[in-house]
This record gives C-alpha cells, sequence and structure tokens, in this order.
C-alpha cells in the first residue's frame, strides 16, 4: 500500500503542472465535435508517459541521455517542434463565424493526434529528465512486487489525468459557444509552448558554448 500512495501522489505531482503534453490534449478534447474522436490524442500521450514511466524503473532511459550527441538532437528537434505547434495554435481562429462555417477545424485527425502526442511527449529533454530523476530514483527504494504496484500507481494516475483533461476541454466546448475562451486559451498556450522552446534553445546553446 504504500508503494502504491508514494507512486500516486509523486506521479500526481509530477504531472500537474502546466505543459506542453497537457496543453495539446485539453486542447484536443475542447476541439474535437465529440469527446471520443479526441480518444488517439488520449491514447498517444498515457502509452509514452507508460513507455517513459517503465524505462525509468528500469533505468533503460537513463543510459540513452548520457549520450550527448543525442541529447542535443532531441534538444533542438523538442525546439522545433514546439515553435510549429505554438505557430499553428496561434494561428487558430475561434471568432464564432469561423466556428459556424468551419466547425471542427481546429480538430486534428488520428493520425495527426498521435504524431503531435508522441511529440510532445518524448521530444521533451524535460519530461524525460523528470521522470527519470525522480521517477526513477523513487522507484530504487522498492523491490520486487512493490516496485511493480509503485509503477502501476504512476501509469493509473497518467491514464486518469489525460482522460480527465481530454473530458475537460469538451465540457469547455460545450458552454463556450461563441469559441473566446478557446480562443484566448490557444493564444496563451501558444506563448506558453513558445517560452517553453526558448528555454530549450537556450540551454542548448549554453550547453554547446561550455561543450
Amino acid at each position: 500500500m504504500e508503494a502504491v500512495l508514494h507512486g500516486f501522489i509523486l506521479a500526481l505531482g509530477l504531472i500537474l503542472p502546466l505543459g506542453v503534453q497537457n496543453v495539446f490534449v485539453f486542447t484536443q478534447g475542447a476541439a474535437q465535435p465529440r469527446l471520443p474522436r479526441a480518444i488517439p490524442a488520449v491514447l498517444a500521450a498515457s502509452l509514452c508517459d507508460t513507455l517513459l514511466i517503465v524505462l525509468a524503473v528500469f533505468g533503460v532511459s537513463a543510459v540513452v541521455l548520457q549520450f550527448e550527441a543525442l541529447r542535443m538532437v532531441l534538444m533542438l528537434a523538442g525546439v522545433l517542434f514546439l515553435a510549429y505547434m505554438g505557430f499553428m495554435l496561434w494561428r487558430t481562429r475561434s471568432d464564432a463565424a469561423e466556428n459556424s462555417k468551419e466547425g471542427s477545424a481546429r480538430a486534428l485527425p488520428s493520425s495527426k493526434q498521435i504524431l503531435f502526442a508522441v511529440s510532445v511527449s518524448l521530444l521533451n529533454p524535460h519530461a524525460l529528465l523528470d521522470t527519470i530523476g525522480v521517477i526513477g530514483t523513487s522507484a530504487l527504494a522498492y523491490e520486487g512486487d512493490a516496485k511493480i504496484r509503485f509503477t502501476l500507481a504512476c501509469i493509473v494516475v497518467s491514464w486518469l489525468w489525460f482522460i480527465g483533461l481530454a473530458c475537460a476541454g469538451s465540457v469547455l466546448r460545450r458552454f463556450d459557444g461563441h469559441g473566446r475562451v478557446m480562443g484566448l486559451f490557444n493564444r496563451c498556450s501558444a506563448l506558453f509552448i513558445w517560452g517553453t522552446a526558448l528555454v530549450l534553445l537556450w540551454q542548448l546553446f549554453s550547453d554547446a558554448l561550455l561543450g
């Protein structure tokens, strides 16, 4: 029980802060005409988190990040993708006329939902380092069945959180008939995502100079 509670609280603490992954899943929940159409984004984000948690607990991802060239490539890819995603969110029109003419124009098809969700999950060095540094390190306190329960608790929190985000976005869509709130959210999300990209870019340059 201790391992389950520890995993639950730890995973909740890591996933609660606003992040690119959360923004994307929430946005798709709000953008899709029906909630089930946001399932690809939820599944992709949840499965990626599951993969990262399992790798963190068993230490595989820590080995990957020891290769400096690979880490730099991941950071650069993350910067480029975040810049593109911010641009797509910023240019989204949300006025009533646009919504009435195009309906779910902001909604991504399943393939793009999966691509974007995987990208924002796996091309974010901060997420990788947090998962390894926090969940991976905490898992060292457990062995055998306790470690499995700890891992499962972290994974369950991740799945429930992303499902909840998509549902919250869908609720917002129903109450935001003119799309004004969603439009503001899209703009704020774009600024947040660009800020994240700038931080990664600054770290990339700093590492290159120090190297």
